[in-house]
């Protein structure tokens, strides 16, 4: 059996979902249309860790990893709120939306899929976790002034908050990619029953 694209995510409400899609179309009406792939509001997850290519022997090994996780970490909310990029506003990427969630338990949770999952073979990250949503991704072939009119729509939005969410479930999701965009399957979900 082939290898599979997995990662590990908080799926999105559909509230949530349909404030990003409202900012998606914002933020398209002020920048070139070729500038940025954007990512359908369906397809956003907060990504706790992606594990990439993954035999199929191993995935009921991730399903126990992330459910022993998901023990360890109760319910949580989280607001959804301001944009960056990365790596910068000067040089974009990446256009996100940024998370709040001052209790630490989305950290938490991070932390736990990714001591549990170390084990069976998926390095830990070695980057500091920043929460996020990506939005969309700079286009290879931008033009330096589509760069840097990205930069400066982002830095000049005005954007509260987006929404807000109560994280009960972290998912195991295989990603199939298609020219048409990616493609989510949703493999397995893990309740947060820790605290």
């Amino acid at each position: 059996m082939p290898n599979l694209r997995t990662f590990i995510a908080i799926e999105l409400d559909k509230n949530l979902k349909d404030n990003l899609t409202r900012l998606e179309k914002d933020l398209r009406e002020r920048l070139s249309p070729r500038s940025i792939r954007w990512v359908r509001a369906d397809g956003i997850h907060l990504t706790l860790k992606f594990l990439g290519d993954t035999p199929s022997e191993k995935v009921q090994a991730v399903e126990a990893a992330l459910a022993e996780a998901a023990a360890e970490v109760g319910p949580f909310s989280f607001s959804v709120g301001h944009l960056g990029c990365f790596p910068n506003l000067r040089r974009p990427r990446v256009v996100w939306v940024g998370l709040s969630e001052p209790t630490g338990l989305l950290a938490r949770l991070r932390n736990a899929v990714e001591a549990h999952v170390a084990p069976l073979g998926f390095p830990t990250e070695r980057r500091a976790f920043e929460p996020h949503l990506t939005l969309g991704r700079v286009q290879r072939y931008a033009s330096r002034s589509e760069i840097r009119e990205i930069g400066e729509a982002v830095e000049t939005a005005t954007v509260g908050t987006i929404g807000e969410m109560t994280a009960t479930v972290v998912s195991y999701i295989k990603s199939d990619l298609r020219p048409s965009g990616a493609v989510y399957t949703t493999l397995f979900e893990a309740r947060l029953v820790g605290g």
